[in-house]
């Protein structure tokens, strides 16, 4: 509806096409569903190259988040065990020391 093509509105959805489906519609499928124009063919396949670049950059995003996310985990686990080994040591610095005296 936003590109002013309500007129396909009723045959996409007796078609059930959802936003999944309409990623994978092509300009033989389109004419299929009744869109005999070239130009709104064209405009539909403009839009869902538009959409489909838009989803793959989200994609790419989520996938750098997630990976700055386990570098981070990893920062802190490796953190931690530095800690734990370091009290370690310590507790058994101290414990040698009042086993000499």
């Amino acid at each position: 509806m936003s590109l002013n093509l309500e007129q396909y509105v009723s045959e996409f959805s007796a078609q059930n096409i959802n936003g999944e489906h309409l990623l994978q519609l092509d300009g033989s499928k389109l004419k299929a569903l009744g869109m005999t124009s070239s130009q709104d063919r064209a405009i539909i396949k403009k839009k869902l190259k538009e959409m489909k670049a838009s989803l793959e950059k989200a994609r790419k995003a989520q996938e750098k988040m997630e990976k700055q996310r386990e570098k981070l985990r990893k920062k802190e686990q490796e953190q931690l065990q530095r800690r734990s080994r370091k009290t370690d040591k310590c507790s058994s610095d101290a414990t040698e020391g009042t086993n000499e005296q």
